[in-house]
């Protein structure tokens, strides 16, 4: 009874069809759930692939931070690469499919706002993008134990990461018309950004041209702010970082929503 009430006062509220959203973001994440072992497995699995070469070849050899080993700086990258990979691949892949197939006219024809279309995909690309971050977390805690004295910006930026990630692939499955077009967008933009933004690597290792560029690279923000939580340091205040994850977001919502009320590419 409680929870009813609950909801009829936020569907009041908000005016908003909960009901449908709720059906939207629901359907979304049994469509990647149906394909676990591609969308959920295999990530984790290439991030412990990573983690295994490179925490070998450079463990006692790289010290990114003063008392922190290379494998223990390394999970938390490879665990938020693994977040931004995969929320833009739920919500780009899905648009893309339901536009060459022809099936996306019946999500279009719902009673649902461009407002709602909007937070089931980013919402249901957050949800793949954690679940698929807690895997490769728990699968490289087998191999060192991570401290995480500010679990709150842990949280903070693998929810806020996944959704600008998720809302870049709504945009991106709207954009794109054909899969090699989704592809290039994936291989020639969003894989570079997040190899390059200092998953590997602390930027203070780098030339001073290479440091002051990977501030440019906005994957970067959420990295060092993700690291952050997991042990107390990182390249530059956590409070930056955050304020540049939460513009972003804001900024691509609005280009999304934007995109979506007008029809681009979608009422063709």
């Amino acid at each position: 009874m409680l929870f009813i009430r609950v909801y009829l006062r936020l569907q009041i509220i908000f005016n908003m069809n909960l009901t449908g959203l709720y059906t939207l973001f629901y359907k979304e994440v049994l469509r990647f759930g149906k394909v676990m072992l591609q969308t959920l497995i295999a990530p984790i699995v290439t991030a412990l692939l990573y983690l295994l070469v490179f925490g070998h070849v450079f463990e006692g050899r790289v010290q990114a931070f003063a008392g922190v080993s290379y494998t223990a700086f390394l999970v938390p990258g490879l665990v938020m690469m693994s977040v931004i990979q995969n929320a833009f691949a739920n919500s780009s892949s899905s648009l893309i499919q339901s536009k060459v197939t022809g099936n996306l006219i019946f999500i279009m024809l719902t009673p649902l706002s461009h407002l709602e279309f909007f937070l089931a995909f980013v919402l249901a690309s957050a949800v793949r993008g954690m679940l698929v971050g807690m895997g490769v977390y728990l699968a490289g805690a087998l191999f060192v134990s991570l401290p995480m004295p500010h679990l709150g910006f842990i949280l903070l930026f693998a929810f806020l990461s996944s959704a600008v990630l998720g809302a870049i692939g709504v945009i991106a499955g709207i954009w794109a018309e054909k899969f090699d077009q989704l592809a290039g967008f994936q291989n020639f933009i969003i894989l570079p950004l997040s190899f390059l933004s200092g998953v590997f690597y602390s930027i203070h290792s780098l030339p001073e041209f290479w440091q002051q560029l990977s501030h440019f690279n906005p994957f970067f923000y959420m990295i060092d702010g993700f690291r952050y939580g997991f042990f107390g340091v990182s390249d530059i205040a956590p409070s930056i970082s955050l304020l540049i994850v939460t513009i972003a977001l804001i900024v691509l919502s609005g280009i999304t929503l934007l995109m979506l009320k007008t029809g681009y590419k979608l009422r063709d």
